[in-house]
């Protein structure tokens, strides 16, 4: 398995693993105009997907999101988008790709909004800080 950054190269690769992430999850099916935004998201470095591939195959992905955070002073993330291909779950990916998102993504922090039945995951794979609640602005 080989961890990188996922550029406009394989943009087709990260959409279809997108969409698959979305469905698992129970939400409406983006459009291209979705994908077009995300696109230009990443030219202009607004958000960056980090990849797990075996070959040219995209076998999982997560995005991190630069700020600033005054919880230790230094650039922080915010990971999304977590997502390994079911055929490629239980082989130790999803650690490996988390350590590597945030090694790449030189954040300081990095913190990871969930839900419930998804906390115990994120603990095991290091989100173990708890920073309160997260919500989201209507």
């Amino acid at each position: 398995m080989e961890y990188r950054m996922i550029g406009a190269a394989q943009m087709d690769a990260l959409w279809e693993l997108h969409k698959a992430y979305k469905a698992a999850i129970g939400e409406d099916t983006p459009s291209a105009e979705d994908c077009g935004r995300l696109a230009r998201a990443m030219d202009e470095g607004l958000i960056r997907f980090y990849g797990a591939f075996d070959g040219e195959k995209l076998a999982g992905c997560c995005s991190v999101t630069r700020g600033f955070s005054t919880f230790n002073y230094q650039p922080s993330g915010v990971f999304e988008d977590f997502y390994i291909d079911p055929a490629y779950r239980h082989r130790g990916i999803a650690r490996v790709l988390v350590l590597f998102a945030r090694r790449e993504s030189g954040v300081g922090s990095l913190t990871v909004g969930c839900a419930d039945c998804d906390r115990a995951m994120y603990e095991a794979l290091g989100f173990a800080v708890p920073l309160g609640n997260l919500l989201a602005f209507d």
